[in-house]
């Protein structure tokens, strides 16, 4: 009986709980304003650009209009600095943790020959990607602007605010780009410039790429230009498949992901890369294996037992299923670096634009929404001296362009006017594939204002 007894409610508990929850309130809102955000920060917009001698990417987000190159697994912000210029940040600092936990990669060349923590302020790693070359580094506060955007366009004003970064030396500056003063890192590390946008601006953690026009931080649509739609735009990123990110634990900055195996198809002619087995697969214990993105190396790179097979795929559908004149199309000298390249007599699809060339799938694992991710000519074809070569390389002794031991690098050229989402929330990549063959592009949008 005593457990069926009816309780009465005491009046006094709802005074305590209004109590409670009228505290509670304050302090959140006292908490809000103290940080200066009285509603959450709208996505941001920035610039890219491709440098035409290197054929990498750079952003301008710099308060100083000075541009950085995109790396795609850079663990932070890096640029040099003028003498006494910056004031910086000592290493026994709670901001200097993340820094001085991200040791440089024992595979790095130093170009200063210091160790992190030497003195009082060199607490960072700078690493350039391109020639493998490393620093410590001062960690420092940089000034940066740009625009917020709905996903439709650019809303002004321009907006400031600060990134800890590092001032790296000058020597570190070898093979980037002309005029570029140092890299954006946007890995899933704590001061990439993605994750401090992020975290600064609770705006969420996703970021997106289409090269080489703009890069959007934060949760956004994106709307570009798509057949059939009224008023003519459409949220790309509601409508491209996507997949599973991978982690590699020897390269935790970069981005990994699940392909299974590749395939070549040219008019109904099917060739399969006949691979080692577990050739593509990513081996978390030893860190090696696996096909990761990046925008520091220009074309795709595969390992010789994945590069081999490849070729010989790539060339059996070509043979096969050629539907030009076989006079008409030849095998020619190949200058450095690549191997394969033919002279340029393939016919033109009218619709759109583009050489009638072999398709390569990339095939995905289990849980992508799309079980193939498809190269067109534009994705893997290079004009050099009126030939066409294929932009896929064999890596070298000693080639590796990216932490980890990878099979496959999927470059820059590769990602060219696609729609790139990354969620590192639910650590998924949404890809879009080559947008001229949805009748749209990086440039079929109003974000950029002249």
């Amino acid at each position: 009986m005593d457990r069926m007894q009816k309780i009465t409610p005491n009046p006094k508990n709802y005074v305590v709980l209004h109590r409670i929850i009228v505290s509670s309130l304050f302090l959140l809102l006292s908490c809000t304003a103290a940080s200066g955000q009285q509603a959450p920060y709208k996505p941001l917009i920035s610039r890219l650009a491709k440098d035409l001698n290197t054929s990498l990417y750079t952003i301008i987000i710099k308060a100083d209009k000075s541009p950085l190159l995109l790396d795609l697994a850079g663990s932070l912000v890096w640029s040099t600095c003028p003498p006494s210029a910056q004031s910086t940040v000592a290493c026994g600092s709670g901001k200097c943790g993340s820094a001085a936990s991200q040791e440089c990669p024992h595979r790095c060349l130093h170009v200063d020959g210091g160790q992190i923590g030497e003195s009082g302020s060199q607490c960072a790693c700078a690493g350039n990607p391109v020639t493998r070359q490393c620093s410590t580094a001062d960690l420092t506060s940089f000034a940066m602007s740009a625009n917020a955007t709905d996903g439709a366009m650019e809303l002004p004003p321009e907006e400031s605010f600060a990134i800890l970064g590092a001032c790296a030396p000058n020597s570190l500056q070898r093979s980037l780009p002309a005029g570029v003063t140092g890299v954006a890192g946007f890995s899933r590390r704590p001061l990439s410039l993605p994750s401090q946008l992020a975290a600064q601006r609770g705006f969420g953690g996703k970021f997106a790429l289409c090269l080489p026009v703009f890069a959007i931080f934060g949760d956004s649509p994106v709307n570009l230009t798509a057949p059939g739609q009224a008023p003519g735009y459409v949220d790309y990123t509601t409508i491209i498949p996507y997949t599973p990110l991978l982690t590699n634990p020897a390269n935790a900055a970069g981005y990994y992901i699940p392909v299974k195996s590749i395939s070549v198809s040219w008019h109904e002619a099917d060739a399969q890369a006949i691979l080692p087995s577990g050739a593509l697969e990513l081996d978390p214990g030893a860190g090696t294996g696996g096909v990761v993105l990046s925008t520091a190396t220009p074309y795709m790179m595969m390992r010789p037992d994945v590069y081999e097979p490849f070729a010989k795929a790539f060339d059996d559908a070509f043979t096969r299923g050629r539907n030009v004149p076989a006079t008409s199309v030849e095998r020619v000298p190949a200058p450095k670096p690549f191997e394969i390249c033919y002279n340029a007599g393939f016919m033109r699809l009218k619709r759109p634009s583009a050489y009638d060339v072999p398709r390569i799938q990339l095939e995905l694992g289990a849980g992508a929404t799309w079980k193939n991710w498809t190269l067109y000519g534009d994705n893997y074809l290079v004009k050099v001296d009126g030939a066409l070569c294929l932009g896929i390389l064999r890596m070298g002794p000693g080639g590796m362009p990216v932490d980890g031991e990878p099979a496959v690098v999927i470059g820059a050229k590769q990602l060219e006017n696609n729609l790139l989402v990354f969620d590192l929330e639910k650590q998924v990549l949404g890809f879009s594939m080559l947008l001229d063959f949805a009748l749209s592009s990086c440039t079929s949008s109003n974000f950029l204002r002249n």
